[in-house]
């Protein structure tokens, strides 16, 4: 009987571990493919919605801390403003403009540039000056008078684009009068050596007239008289000169009207920028603000 029992009992055990290790089997071969279909149903539901979330995406806000992209060469986006108008703002932000600018080339003849002296003729037509001077010693200028007004012409074209025309410009013969018709917003003069000289001896003999014909006595002739002579020609004595090269002299320029004339020294005309320009205006406007003028 006991041999019987203990045969019983260990049937008994044998399937008790039988169930334990069928349940372990089943837990772990059911556990990982539902692991493996819950991975497959994410992936699915991945695929499905994601275009879905593009198409529904909304577009970045413009607010104020971010701003709208700009085509680095000028394409879509604000425009950047013409010079001119950056010109003409400048002109304005001085607390004194010249009346009367003149520009003395120092240097050599195979050194001149028609092309930047026109440039330098129209930045001052931009920025307000009524009165300019162009002078170099050699008389280059002078004898190829009509070549530096053809470029001027031409750099007011393409410099100022259509405001062109509310720049209009007297080109003014320093040896006719009747050629200096100055009621015009600017007025351009080129001058040599010789006219300097020249305007002193007309304003010598017109004294003497005067006195020949006792209009005037010989002891009249003081510095407010001969003045008065030498403006007759109805350009103003120059408030500021920008005088380019290495020679540290006028060479000649006007040698009566810069008496009281500002003089700017810049190192050469070739290829000038107009902040260097622009640099001498505001060097003038402040020697000026100390004199108090």
């Amino acid at each position: 009987m006991t041999g019987l029992y203990e045969l019983l009992w260990r049937v008994l055990h044998a399937l008790l571990c039988l169930h334990r290790t069928l349940t372990y089997w089943l837990r772990v071969r059911f556990g990982t493919w539902n692991w493996i279909w819950r991975r497959c149903c994410r992936a699915a539901s991945a695929a499905v919605l994601a275009p879905l979330g593009f198409t529904l995406r909304k577009p970045p806000a413009v607010g104020r801390n971010r701003r709208p992209y700009r085509h680095p060469r000028g394409g879509p986006g604000a425009a950047a403003p013409h010079p001119r108008l950056r010109w003409r703002a400048d002109g304005r932000s001085l607390q004194k403009l010249p009346v009367h600018m003149g520009l003395v080339i120092t240097e050599e003849e195979q050194e001149t540039s028609y092309s930047d002296i026109a440039s330098l003729v129209v930045w001052c037509m931009a920025v307000g000056i009524s009165y300019i001077s162009v002078y170099d010693h050699q008389g280059i200028f002078k004898r190829n008078n009509s070549r530096l007004m053809d470029e001027i012409l031409k750099q007011q074209q393409e410099l100022l684009g259509l405001d062109c025309s509310k720049y209009s410009t007297e080109f003014a013969n320093s040896n006719d009068k009747d050629d200096q018709v100055l009621n015009c917003q600017s007025a351009v003069k080129v001058l040599s050596p010789e006219d300097g000289k020249a305007d002193i001896v007309r304003a010598a003999q017109e004294f003497c007239q005067l006195v020949a014909q006792q209009q005037k006595k010989s002891t009249d002739l003081d510095v407010q008289m001969l003045d008065s002579l030498l403006n007759s020609s109805g350009f103003p004595d120059p408030d500021v000169v920008l005088k380019f090269g290495p020679v540290e002299s006028t060479l000649g320029y006007l040698p009566w009207h810069i008496r009281l004339t500002e003089i700017i020294s810049l190192p050469s005309h070739l290829n000038i920028r107009y902040e260097d320009f622009f640099s001498a205006l505001r060097q003038y406007a402040a020697c000026e603000q100390r004199l108090g003028k």
